[in-house]
Parts: structure tokens; C-alpha cells; sequence
């Protein structure tokens, strides 16, 4: 019985033996059998000196050099924001990731504003997997565009040539660069799809100029640049359209290099922008409220009606005028009429319908209280709507 054991034993040893040479000796596995090594970088860290194999079309060859020199030039951005656990004590916390384009050998990256917006820290991971602290140089929100700087020696970061908007053409092929989704410089290509399109800010400001493309933009993208084929920087990759927030659909919007070119060398130079201010606080867009204009017996039903303007603004001393009395509707004071003759003002409530209103001349001599009386049809009466602002709005990636 045991000689019966001891042989079973053996057999099982030899067989585990001979199972594992066959699975795991090199000499007996096929190229086949072996499983594909995954990595979530796109690239190994450096600039590849590989020759493109022959074959290749000249419009591969062309994505290859470009990609091969200046893709060490994107890198990724990080932003710890401080939140809260359960018990309410602080705690940071990572908010998101972006890209960003150097632009010079001293360390300055250009981004989106959004990708850096409220960050407490921010972290750079260069193509070499280094980590580097990062500073707020200066931001500009009405664009969405930002500067930062990281602290390494010259010579070690590869600037991404900063090129033109002028002269593009819609058709013209396009490279975009990034980071979605946290898969480090990720290459697309595509076209410029249009030219001339406007975006609306987070801070709700028009800007302007936008160049629109199909190549793949998705979140991760932002702040990563657009090159053409001579690998120059036409633009920052900055929103898309996505209806269902499913990632790109093949409409995305990128900040054109002029303006680029415009807002860095103000934050670079000041550390602000400075923007051209008229003091005009509040506007009312006729066109988006049908029959204001009538009710409001103005000659035209077309343009903005100014509600407020800043003291001492150029608008003020130009002698443009928002309203000078005051409506109280409910709980809620709404701005009314352009002059003290109180002919000017309409004896009806056009603003909105409310159980009663008070005309004010100045915020301290209330003058009558009448009955308020239902809008003319086609006049929202929601106060908050007042001074919407049309545009198109692309999502921050």
C-alpha cells in the first residue's frame, strides 16, 4: 500500500514537472502564445529616433515626424482641490487632469484656464514620467486661457513653435496632442472643419474666432495643442460638443494662436490681461423677448437695452444711461425707465406680472404704488432671465 502511494505521489510530481516545462520553457513557445506587454503610456518617455518603415504614404510620414519632435513638448497636468470628509475636515483631493504646450525653455506652459481653475496644487509630469510642481504664472477666464511654470534646468523641455491663424483654410489637415482621459499624448488627426466660431466662457463671456475640427478631442484634452503639418501650434484645444457627454462626436473647438500669442505675452509680461472695458453692467437683448419693444413704444425691436452702467465707467461718461428708477415687484426691485420725466415711464408692467409694484424715483422716495398688470403675450415675466446671453456653449473637456 505505501510502495502504492509513494509511485502515485511521483507520477504527480513528474507530471506537474513536465506540464510546467511545456508551458513556461522558452524554446518550446511560439511568438504566438505569448501575450501583447499593455502600457498605458502612448510612447516610451523621449523622442523616438526611429526611421519610419519604407511603404508609407507621405501623409503618415509627416504625422510620424511631427508627432516623433514635438509631442515631448505636451504634457500632462494635475490639480489637487481641498474637500471635506465625513467629519468635515479638510482633506486635498484630486480634481482632474489636462494637458498644457511648452512654449519656452524656462519652464512656461500654456493651458486652459478651466484645466487649472481652483486648484490648490498643481503637478506637471513631463514625457520622461518626472513630476514637477507647477506655479500659476497668470489666467485669463474671459478667454480660457492660463500660464504656468515648472522649475527644470534649460535644455531638458522641448518648446511646441508657436505658428498662426491667419490663412487657415477649412479643409486644411490638423494633429491634436493630449492627454484624454489620463493616456498620455494621445495623437488624432483630422481637419479644420470650420473657421470664425464663437464659444461661450464658464464665465459666460463670447470668445471669439474659435477654430472648429474633427479630430478626436475628449476630457483629458484640454490645454493640448493643434498643430498643422509643419508641427507648428495654430491653437489650444479647449471644448467639444457632446450631446450625450459621451466624448467627441467630432466637433471641436480650438483657441486660435493669435489670440494665444496675445494673452500669454500680457500674463507673461503682467500676469493679467488687460481687456478693453466700456462699464456697461447689464443689458437687455430686445430680439430675445418679443413685444418689449412695443410695449416698451421704442422705435426699434432690435439690440441691447442697457439696464446699469458702472460710475465713472466710459459708458457713464459717454452719456449712455441704464434705468434710474426702481420697480418692486413682490419681494424682488427690478431696475424701470431711462429718465426722471415719469412720462417715460410705462404705466403698465412689462418686466413681469405681480400681485403690485412700487415706482421709485430714488431708492428713497417711494412715489406710487399701482396694480401690476399681466405681460403682453410672448413676454416671459421670469426676472432671471433677463440679459441671457446667446452663443454657442461648448463643453470644457
Amino acid at each position: 500500500m505505501k510502495n502504492l502511494i509513494k509511485v502515485a505521489f511521483l507520477s504527480s510530481v513528474i507530471t506537474a514537472a513536465m506540464v510546467y516545462v511545456i508551458l513556461e520553457w522558452k524554446p518550446l513557445r511560439s511568438d504566438f502564445s505569448q501575450p501583447p506587454e499593455v502600457s498605458w503610456a502612448s510612447t516610451p518617455a523621449g523622442i523616438s529616433t526611429a526611421v519610419p518603415p519604407a511603404g508609407l504614404s507621405e501623409e503618415e510620414r509627416n504625422n510620424i515626424e511631427i508627432y516623433q519632435r514635438y509631442s515631448p513638448g505636451v504634457v500632462n497636468i494635475t490639480t489637487t482641490t481641498i474637500g471635506y470628509d465625513f467629519f468635515l475636515r479638510p482633506v486635498p483631493m484630486e480634481s482632474g487632469t489636462g494637458s498644457g504646450a511648452v512654449i519656452d525653455d524656462q519652464g512656461h506652459i500654456v493651458t486652459n484656464f478651466h484645466v487649472v481653475r481652483g486648484a490648490e496644487t498643481l503637478e506637471v509630469t513631463l514625457p520622461d514620467k518626472s513630476k514637477h510642481e507647477a506655479r500659476v504664472v497668470g489666467a485669463d477666464p474671459n478667454n480660457d486661457l492660463a500660464v504656468i511654470q515648472i522649475n527644470v534646468p534649460r535644455g531638458r523641455l522641448t518648446p511646441v513653435p508657436l505658428g498662426t491663424s491667419k490663412g487657415l483654410q477649412v479643409g486644411q489637415k490638423v494633429l491634436a496632442i493630449g492627454n484624454p482621459y489620463g493616456l498620455e499624448r494621445t495623437l488624432t488627426t483630422g481637419v479644420i472643419s470650420s473657421l470664425g466660431r464663437s464659444i461661450q466662457a464658464e464665465n459666460g463671456r463670447i470668445i471669439e474666432d474659435i477654430i472648429q475640427t474633427d479630430a478626436a478631442i475628449n476630457p483629458g484634452n484640454s490645454g493640448g495643442p493643434l498643430l498643422n503639418s509643419q508641427g507648428q501650434m495654430i491653437g489650444i484645444n479647449t471644448a467639444i460638443y457632446s450631446p450625450s457627454n459621451s466624448g467627441s462626436v467630432g466637433i471641436g473647438f480650438a483657441i486660435p494662436a493669435d489670440t494665444v500669442r496675445r494673452i500669454t505675452g500680457d500674463l507673461l509680461t503682467t500676469g493679467y490681461v488687460r481687456h478693453a472695458w466700456l462699464g456697461i453692467a447689464s443689458t437687455v437683448n430686445l430680439a430675445d423677448f418679443p413685444g418689449l419693444a412695443n410695449a416698451l413704444r421704442l422705435s426699434t425691436e432690435r439690440g441691447l437695452m442697457i439696464v446699469d452702467t458702472y460710475q465713472n465707467s466710459p459708458a457713464s461718461r459717454a452719456g449712455l444711461r441704464g434705468a434710474t428708477d426702481e420697480a418692486r415687484i413682490g419681494r424682488r426691485r427690478l431696475p424701470v425707465g431711462g429718465s426722471h420725466d415719469r412720462r417715460h415711464v410705462p404705466e403698465q408692467s412689462c418686466i413681469a406680472s405681480g400681485p403690485s409694484w412700487r415706482y421709485r424715483r430714488s431708492p428713497d422716495r417711494p412715489e406710487a404704488v399701482t396694480r401690476g398688470r399681466r405681460c403682453p403675450s410672448g413676454i416671459s415675466g421670469q426676472g432671471d432671465q433677463l440679459g441671457s446671453r446667446t452663443g454657442e456653449r461648448g463643453r470644457p473637456l
